[in-house]
């Protein structure tokens, strides 16, 4: 059999099984282990599977391009809620936290208005015009900078200089795609300004539901091993939640 008719044959499999172990697949297609993994590497660069943690899993359906706010707020609204009230637990009287500009951090804010003495920074107008909303005693920040109509959020160097100024306990982030070996990615160009978030957060909390993971996106925001903690649904799957614990994340369901 040659290596392309093999290929071939390794895509339809993994459509027609789902995700597989490396082992399962050198055993079912009686080759070495080496040979599937370059196999694998070649597949992925054609867009063809995804490698997961230990095994790989067919591309299903097309990535989606950038979506704007409201668009990204409409999907999977109902989970969003649900992680936002959870992530909202996390948040003590007297804390200091970031929320990156997302649709799952924006259903954070309805219950943070009980909180005492919170100091938030945001770079999404959508957010702040919600928090500026509450009838609470927080302290809202903003930190500038060039706005992007599409995503409703501030960035570029003055952005990014802004956070920097300051130390935060938490920062609260969501993503456009998971990649389980790498983190949170996103197609946004415009993502330093959450990196620096990173760098000034003592802890990093991702929220996101589970029809991110294995999604590809260009960009990789927050690194794996920068993520404290991670908030999802229970549509994560087991392999996902297992490599998260290799990783020392701690993952919260939903």
């Amino acid at each position: 059999m040659s290596a392309e008719t093999r290929r071939d044959n390794l895509v339809q499999y993994l459509q027609a099984h789902g995700r597989t172990k490396v082992k399962d697949l050198a055993e079912h297609f009686n080759i070495t282990g080496a040979t599937i993994r370059s196999d694998l590497r070649y597949l992925e660069k054609k867009n063809l599977i995804i490698r997961r943690y230990g095994g790989a899993e067919a591309v299903t359906k097309p990535l989606p391009e950038d979506r704007s706010m409201d668009e990204k707020t409409a999907l999977n609204l109902n989970i969003k809620q649900r992680i936002g009230a959870k992530a909202a637990e996390l948040v003590n009287d007297g804390d200091s936290i970031i929320l990156d500009s997302g649709s799952t951090t924006l259903q954070m804010v309805p219950w943070l208005a009980e909180r005492v003495a919170l100091t938030i920074m945001t770079n999404s107008l959508h957010i702040m015009n919600e928090a500026a909303t509450l009838k609470s005693d927080m302290t809202l920040l903003m930190p500038g900078g060039t706005f992007r109509p599409r995503s409703a959020s501030f960035h570029s160097q003055l952005a990014e200089q802004a956070v920097r100024a300051f130390t935060f306990d938490k920062l609260f982030i969501g993503a456009d795609g998971f990649d389980i070996e790498q983190g949170t990615t996103t197609f946004n160009e415009a993502y330093q300004v959450s990196q620096a978030m990173c760098e000034a957060a003592r802890k990093t909390i991702v929220v996101t539901d589970s029809s991110k993971f294995g999604r590809k996106t260009p960009n990789v925001v927050i690194p794996i091993d920068k993520i404290d903690i991670l908030i999802t649904d229970t549509g994560i799957n087991d392999a996902d939640y297992q490599a998260l614990q290799q990783h020392n994340v701690q993952v919260i369901l939903v």
